[in-house]
């Protein structure tokens, strides 16, 4: 069984997506088989490994709501990941699936099909609290936090830890807390190393290594459907992830 991973945290802008994009590529790059999920509506994690989701005419929304099968809308790639691609329709799942039975295992269910084929699923969850994070988080073994090493960006920590205690409650016992990575890290200010701190004594929770560092280079591969590891294979960012990578292969 693939070890599937939920990067959540409610708030945007806290390298949610480009975690599962360069995570999943590094993994790749030491041999392991990985499959990325795109399960928020912006479909940012979609956009930003090539795919228009503008050109996408079925999407996850389409599998969620029982419309095709998964595989019907895998995108396969050689040498990088391949996804499960999210378009806009994605906004007006959490309303349909509120109505069938055990909506928050749909997709756990969905799928059930694609596991033998990987060894990593990861789960990009949108910022929200809502049913679709709630369907990531009941379909992984782990969820890993993301967060900005700022004042204001672990203010919503605890209301995601008590979604996750909920579901670990609810649906998924088996679920773990993996950690929490330090992610747009500026090492250099007092403010970034303290709130660094200030996560780990508050919350209890691990602190996963390296701290992933503030770098534009994030933001310029995208826009080429790439990752930091091909377009600045040996900057520190970059560097991080490998160092992620290889720490949760062990």
């Amino acid at each position: 069984m693939p070890r599937t991973l939920a990067v959540a945290n409610q708030k945007g802008g806290v390298a949610k997506t480009t975690t599962v994009a360069t995570l999943g590529a590094a993994l790749v790059e030491l041999g392991q088989r990985v499959l990325l999920v795109d399960l928020d509506p912006q479909a940012c994690l979609t956009f930003s490994v090539g795919i228009d989701p503008e050109d996408l005419d079925k999407s996850i929304h389409q599998v969620l709501l029982g419309g095709v099968r998964t595989r019907d809308v895998l995108i396969e790639f050689e040498d990088a990941p391949d996804l499960l691609p999210s378009t806009i329709a994605l906004a007006t799942a959490e309303v349909r699936l509120a109505a069938e039975s055990g909506p928050e295992q749909v997709l756990r269910n969905v799928l059930r099909p694609l596991r033998s084929s990987y060894d990593w699923i990861l789960v990009d969850c949108p910022p929200t609290l809502g049913l679709l994070t709630v369907n990531g988080l009941s379909a992984a073994s782990d969820v890993l936090i993301p967060l900005q090493c700022e004042t204001l960006a672990h203010r919503g920590v605890g209301q995601l830890l008590d979604t996750v205690y909920d579901v670990q409650r609810l649906t998924n016992p088996g679920l773990q807390v993996l950690g929490v990575l330090p992610t747009l890290y500026d090492g250099r200010t007092t403010h970034a190393r303290a709130v660094l701190e200030t996560i780990a004594d508050t919350y209890s929770l691990e602190v996963l290594q390296p701290p992933i560092p503030k770098s534009i280079r994030f933001a310029e591969a995208p826009a080429i459907g790439e990752t930091i590891l091909s377009t600045a294979p040996a900057s520190p960012g970059a560097e991080a992830y490998r160092a992620l990578a290889g720490a949760l292969l062990g």
